[in-house]
């Protein structure tokens, strides 16, 4: 066996089933999960038709690159939404689908760590998406955490990473819009991390899944690639992203996502994946054309996320500490006593389950992060999440401190 799966820490969520197991909350009381970030609002009709009318497509093998028209869509969609100009991205080299960008972040990570280097380094924020930490151990890389705190905005501070970390790092993980903390980088923030790759010679890989869940249609998050041009880097050089439907379009089960960039980088992954089989299947890629080309569903997907936040915040206000988040659907209060203890009182009193901040984070020289803070996914419908606010006021209501 790979000697570094002993390496691996438990899921958050398996943590938080130990964290509940024996508890029985109040059987009057319906269960509400904002634990999990699954989206709940309806998939799209069209998409769901797109992948019927197409059905007879799964008795053709796909190729692992995709089809050119799925590259195409994908490439003007990121013009589009960046604002690019058109014909920057060269579909042919620049994009390749991935089916979700789970297995995609995971896969990237043990294309890019050389192993033959003894200590190679993957630079992380924290708290974080497990996947990065796990993709990193099984690559044969060691972790460095950055901690993303109040205090620096939930951005990783890079001014305070010591040279010789940069000088170990083979890839720094961004992720923006944060999960679980819903900020956004600068262009400032952005830039600093290009010159550091340049500086040290590693790659910047961008997680930006939740970067179409914004709450100003005036101010969409900014992205890697549009950093990238706005700094007149033309190429991408070190640079890629990541992109889902998962989030955008309320198709998590469709596993769907493209990685765009350094078209280096991506000639070398598509190699690996060509030996890893993971193509897509000709039907989800059509799906996929048609959710990556079409807005309207995604305008309105965004206004449901409004209307939700409003409501929550409104009830939570002055009964939990938390920073608006400018993007993502999740809220990461401050809890008024340990968050483990928090979220399981939660539970055995209101019978409502949020994600302990801890569990998404590692403890460093300054502590846990994510230590007395939770993740509330407001991804249920505007009543359940109006309901799961009444009641974690109730609860803190009851801790009387």
């Amino acid at each position: 066996m790979n000697s570094n799966l002993q390496l691996l820490h438990p899921y958050p969520f398996e943590k938080l089933r130990q964290l509940k197991a024996g508890t029985e909350p109040p059987t009057g009381l319906q269960h509400i999960a904002l634990s999990i970030g699954e989206p709940k609002h309806q998939a799209p009709e069209f998409v769901k038709q797109r992948l019927r009318d197409t059905v007879d497509k799964l008795a053709l093998y796909p190729t692992t690159a995709g089809s050119p028209q799925l590259r195409e869509a994908i490439g003007r969609w990121l013009e589009q939404r960046f604002s690019l100009p058109a014909d920057t991205i060269d579909p042919d080299r620049e994009v390749l689908p991935v089916t979700g960008t789970r297995e995609a972040l995971f896969a990237f990570t043990q294309t890019v760590i050389d192993r033959a280097d003894r200590k190679p380094l993957v630079v992380s924020p924290n708290p974080f998406y497990q996947i990065y930490e796990g993709a990193a151990l099984l690559a044969g890389a060691e972790l460095h955490y950055l901690d993303c705190n109040s205090q620096n905005g939930f951005i990783p501070d890079l001014s305070l990473v010591p040279e010789q970390v940069w000088q170990r790092c083979q890839l720094l993980q961004l992720c923006s819009p944060g999960n679980p903390t819903g900020a956004v980088m600068s262009l400032a923030q952005y830039q600093q991390a290009l010159e550091l790759a340049d500086k040290y010679d590693f790659i910047l890989s961008s997680d930006e899944c939740y970067s179409e869940v914004y709450f100003n249609e005036d101010n969409p998050p900014l992205g890697l690639l549009d950093a990238c041009w706005q700094l007149g880097r033309r190429d991408f050089s070190r640079c890629v992203v990541f992109h889902s439907l998962s989030k955008r379009s309320n198709l998590p089960g469709l596993r769907s996502g493209f990685i765009a960039g350094d078209h280096r980088l991506l000639q070398d992954f598509l190699k690996y994946r060509t030996y890893h089989g993971c193509a897509m299947s000709l039907p989800t890629q059509e799906a996929s054309i048609a959710a990556w080309t079409d807005e309207v569903h995604v305008v309105e997907n965004r206004r449901l996320y409004r209307e939700k936040f409003a409501a929550v915040t409104d009830i939570l206000r002055g009964k939990l500490e938390f920073t608006e988040p400018s993007a993502s659907f999740y809220l990461w209060p401050k809890t008024p006593i340990d968050d483990t203890q928090f979220a399981l009182g939660l539970y055995a009193q209101q019978n409502v389950t949020l994600l302990p901040g801890q569990y998404l984070s590692r403890a460093t020289a300054t502590g846990n992060p994510g230590q007395n803070r939770v993740r509330m996914a407001l991804v249920a419908d505007i009543n359940e999440c109006v309901e799961a606010a009444q009641r974690i006021v109730r609860y803190v209501d009851s801790l009387k401190l």
